[in-house]
């Protein structure tokens, strides 16, 4: 029976995946790789990579629809009673894998202040590139009252 992943102080589960499924590809594979000598014989329960149907939602008319499908890799983990998880965009098992040895760590209480530090580093990144992002789309807009 696989128990329930430890939450990291600070992170929820969910959140936490989502940092990890966004976070730099080199990064989370160099911070990974040192966890794995340390973490008890793990199980690979899946390692694969498949199409996904990606849902959005009109926001005219309010309702769902399917705009395609994503390729996705995604990778199921065990080790002591507890499981691993990592879906990542693309065909990278390796980075989807490094994503569940971290969930793994942190399910484990394995190094909880690195993977903390980790995971705010990260999402640190990614609201400066969503900020970015953000920027760059607002000097684009046209106020058509104006014309």
């Amino acid at each position: 029976m696989t128990q329930s992943p430890q939450d990291l102080p600070g992170w929820a589960h969910d959140e936490m995946l989502g940092v990890l499924a966004r976070a730099d590809v080199a990064r989370l594979k160099a911070f990974a790789e040192p966890l794995v000598a340390d973490l008890p014989d793990i199980t690979v329960i899946e390692n694969r990579t498949g199409l996904v149907m990606l849902p959005m939602r009109d926001t005219a008319q309010g309702t769902h629809f399917h705009l395609g499908e994503a390729l996705m890799s995604e990778a199921r983990i065990a080790a002591g009673g507890y499981e691993g998880y990592g879906m990542r965009r693309g065909r990278d098992l390796e980075a989807a894998m490094a994503m569940a040895v971290v969930d793994l760590a942190v399910a484990l209480g394995h190094a909880p202040e690195d993977c903390a530090g980790f995971l705010d580093r990260e999402a640190h990144a990614q609201a400066q590139a969503d900020h970015d992002t953000l920027c760059r789309v607002e000097a684009t807009r046209v106020d058509m009252e104006t014309f």
